[in-house]
């Protein structure tokens, strides 16, 4: 009852990377830079066992950025050239590479990580994508001309990574489609629908991973011009809801969503955000069991995973590391309140 999970990312260490940045810079090339990511995936693999999570990942540690770490093996993008544009419905500006090919996977996109954490780790494992949508709002399209058409070939490419990570051994495959909340309209009309071709043929457990974004500072701004009530989650629930995907996340702990919403996902697995990434102000164990129970208002307990609103990727090191403790901690004191 209440397992506990992050939602992907989690910090860079100084030696591998820029620290507290989105979209940091390498600190190391070549062979270097591979031993670097391994070292820090292992390390954070076992902070979050000695944590005490149920679910672990490997932090997306050999990453710059969860979606260019999928598109950089994809041919048809061309890096080299890129253009900046506004994403998420222009709400910052960003250095993205342009589609101007027809799109086909190099090869094995996340073999590398996958294998290391699977080996590493006797726990549930969970890897993250990039949902469809969320990588067709990230990139700039100079073939396709019609942007579902282009989610679709994402897609299939996603579907081409995701068995390959089952075969892997991963329990769960998220993908994270922080654009959901964004596009509402068109996530209900053909977003799920791309992401069910993404997740087509899996028997693993699949999710995905809708949140208000990092708390960087075009997101907290945005997030102040959204009133008092978020209800982007209503309009795309309830097409979830009817979809094959296992779990669904939210954001929940300091968010302006009506808790309510979550009876929109009847029958899922609803991963619930406990642990606020906009702030590095540590929970109490008591704050994460009571938002816990506030989600047990409207989740059944065995359908309820705590977990964070969204990665940590931007914050310090020691900050993440409070708070996946703070995250264990507050789910055991839940077990024990609520668990009858």
């Amino acid at each position: 009852m209440f397992d506990t999970a992050i939602a992907g990312s989690l910090p860079k260490p100084a030696w591998l990377a820029e620290t507290q940045k989105l979209w940091p810079q390498w600190k190391a090339q070549g062979d270097e830079l591979l031993q670097a990511k391994a070292d820090a995936t292992l390390l954070w693999i076992k902070a979050q066992e000695d944590a005490g999570l149920d679910v672990i990942g490997d932090g997306e540690q050999a990453r710059q950025h969860f979606v260019h770490g999928f598109v950089e093996q994809v041919e048809g993008i061309d890096f080299v050239n890129k253009v900046t544009m506004g994403i998420r419905n222009n709400r910052y500006d960003a250095q993205v590479p342009q589609v101007i090919a027809p799109l086909r996977l190099k090869g094995r996109v996340h073999a590398f990580e996958a294998q290391l954490a699977r080996a590493h780790t006797k726990k549930k494992l969970k890897f993250t994508l990039p949902g469809p949508m969320t990588i067709v709002d990230t990139v700039a399209d100079r073939f396709y001309g019609d942007k579902v058409k282009m989610a679709m070939a994402f897609a299939e490419l996603l579907n081409q990574e995701a068995l390959a990570l089952q075969a892997d051994g991963v329990d769960i495959i998220q993908f994270d489609e922080p654009a959901f909340n964004v596009y509402m309209a068109e996530a209900a009309d053909w977003g799920v629908a791309a992401l069910e071709v993404a997740a087509r043929g899996l028997t693993c457990t699949t999710a995905v991973h809708i949140c208000y974004g990092y708390g960087i500072e075009a997101n907290v701004k945005w997030k102040e011009t959204l009133g008092d009530q978020w209800r982007q989650y209503e309009q795309v629930f309830p097409a979830l809801a009817k979809s094959s995907i296992d779990q669904v996340s939210l954001e929940c702990f300091h968010s302006h969503v009506p808790p309510e919403l979550m009876k929109l996902l009847a029958g899922k697995d609803v991963m619930v955000g406990v642990i606020d990434v906009a702030s590095d102000v540590i929970e109490t164990p008591e704050q994460v069991a009571d938002t816990i129970g506030l989600a047990l208002q409207y989740v059944p307990k065995d359908k309820l995973i705590a977990c964070t609103n969204c990665g940590l990727a931007p914050m310090s090191r020691e900050v993440a590391m409070a708070k996946l403790d703070a995250l264990a901690r507050g789910a055991a004191l839940a077990r024990q309140r609520y668990g009858v």
